[in-house]
């Protein structure tokens, strides 16, 4: 019994700790993205009634006060690029999964993970060094100002040392 009630425990707490942060994150693209993990996948969908992947990077952009295009490699042609050694939360990740370039857009939240609509799981968290987005990544970009990420991409009680 003892062993059952632990391997609850862990479940649960795995669950809040794999999300876009996890539990304790308290940025404000942590929470658009936590309300809307598990929402399930619709072709050309831009709400919370089912999101394609370009339309959950849109939703969540547009919380954040940022337009995005409606299409993956529309986003892939905005920002910077950005190395993936040098990704921070909130930068764009793309991959061909297609076979003809850009066909999926992500969101890295830290820690390696990216939150993206997928197909077949709905709004979910991966991690980058899955062997099927590894195979298949294309690059980053940068879309948010550094005033942009330090408003809503990092953790609130970090933020309050920012001038």
């Amino acid at each position: 019994m003892k062993k059952k009630l632990a391997a609850a425990v862990m479940s649960f707490a795995i669950v809040f700790t794999a999300g876009a942060g996890s539990a304790f994150a308290d940025s404000k693209m942590d929470k658009v993205i936590d309300d809307v993990l598990g929402t399930k996948y619709r072709s050309g969908g831009t709400t919370t009634n089912g999101f394609d992947c370009s339309g959950f990077t849109m939703y969540v952009f547009k919380h954040l006060g940022i337009n995005l295009p409606h299409q993956s490699g529309s986003q892939f042609t905005m920002g910077t690029s950005v190395s993936r050694s040098d990704l921070r939360a909130g930068d764009l990740v793309f991959f061909n999964t297609s076979g003809s370039g850009v066909s999926h857009v992500g969101i890295y939240v830290g820690d390696g993970k990216f939150a993206h609509a997928s197909t077949s799981r709905g709004v979910v968290v991966s991690s980058l060094s899955d062997s099927y987005y590894v195979n298949r990544y294309v690059g980053a970009k940068r879309i948010m100002s550094t005033d942009t990420y330090q408003a809503s991409a990092v953790d609130s009680a970090d933020n309050d040392d920012v001038e």
